[in-house]
């Protein structure tokens, strides 16, 4: 199982998300499940920046981890983020797409780190995808996502629920 995070913090921030799950569904094999959709706080983002929505996604691909990167940046392109090399970082945008987990897959690449090398301290992350998979043990860590979530050390407010299906 594939596991995305998905952000937005400018513009419609849910038709951001929904559309975003939308052009995801094509590299799926199967329907993609979406965890709900929380309200957060910008975490480590430029002052004044709005708060975002985030959730995750669990979807099955044939896609490898580096095809499904070239994907997901892609749709965070034909959203309106802005190219890595013209944004500021942590800057407010349409969409940010994270791949978090692939299977078991263990990578450190320039383009790609598996799993994703902070969503372990990321309430944000840690919420929504205990919602999807609680007793889920990711490579690299020992204890499952609903551990992780409870021994978490973070300055970040609690995420908010904003809604539940979507």
């Amino acid at each position: 199982m594939t596991y995305l995070a998905l952000g937005s913090n400018l513009g419609d921030r849910l038709a951001n998300l929904q559309r975003a799950r939308d052009l995801l569904s094509p590299f799926s094999t199967k329907t993609i499940v979406s965890a709900p959709i929380y309200e957060t706080d910008p975490l480590d983002c430029p002052s004044g920046s709005p708060p975002f929505l985030n959730t995750v996604l669990a979807l099955e691909t044939s896609l490898s981890p580096t095809e499904l990167l070239q994907k997901t940046q892609t749709i965070e392109s034909e959203l309106g983020r802005e190219s890595l090399s013209t944004r500021t970082l942590n800057s407010p945008r349409p969409i940010d797409i994270d791949l978090i987990l692939v299977g078991d897959t263990v990578l450190a690449t320039a383009e790609l780190t598996l799993p994703h090398p902070r969503f372990h301290e990321r309430l944000f992350v840690l919420h929504p995808l205990r919602d999807l998979a609680p007793a889920l043990i990711p490579p690299t860590h020992a204890n499952p996502v609903s551990i992780l979530l409870e021994i978490v050390k973070t300055n970040e407010l609690p995420p908010q629920i904003f809604q539940e299906n979507w």
